[in-house]
């Protein structure tokens, strides 16, 4: 893979990560919801009422766009399994900025992730 696929493949995974991250704290900013349809247009208004909401459509986009540049360049059996890397991202993100916490088992969990992305990453190299 060269340089310029990685970088594809990573900002894909990142923003993709990030739009996650951003739709929960839009989540905890709304709180609970009723889904129904007579609730269908007050969310739907509440929901694009949100900053973090809006900011993770975007973040979807535009990964959107960079992830369909990136399989134009990058096997899918090499690129696909580089999104478990949104899953230590996510991890991050939500200790370090959403407070919320991990066990042992979690973060061993995640070491393991990244042992097998570093594996698939050395197939395609």
């Amino acid at each position: 893979m060269n340089a310029l696929s990685l970088v594809l493949v990573l900002t894909g995974v990142v923003l993709n990560a990030l739009a996650q991250s951003l739709l929960k704290a839009g989540a905890n900013r709304l709180g609970p919801v009723e889904f129904s349809l007579s609730q269908a247009w007050p969310v739907t208004l509440r929901v694009l009422g949100e900053w973090p909401f809006l900011l993770g459509f975007a973040c979807y986009g535009i990964s959107l766009i960079v992830w369909i540049a990136a399989l134009t360049r990058v096997p899918v059996t090499i690129a696909y399994p580089m999104l478990s890397i949104g899953y230590v991202i996510n991890a991050l993100i939500a200790r370090f900025w959403l407070g919320e916490t991990l066990g042992t088992s979690g973060w061993l969990g995640i070491a393991l992730i990244g042992a097998g992305v570093a594996l698939i990453a050395r197939q395609g190299a």
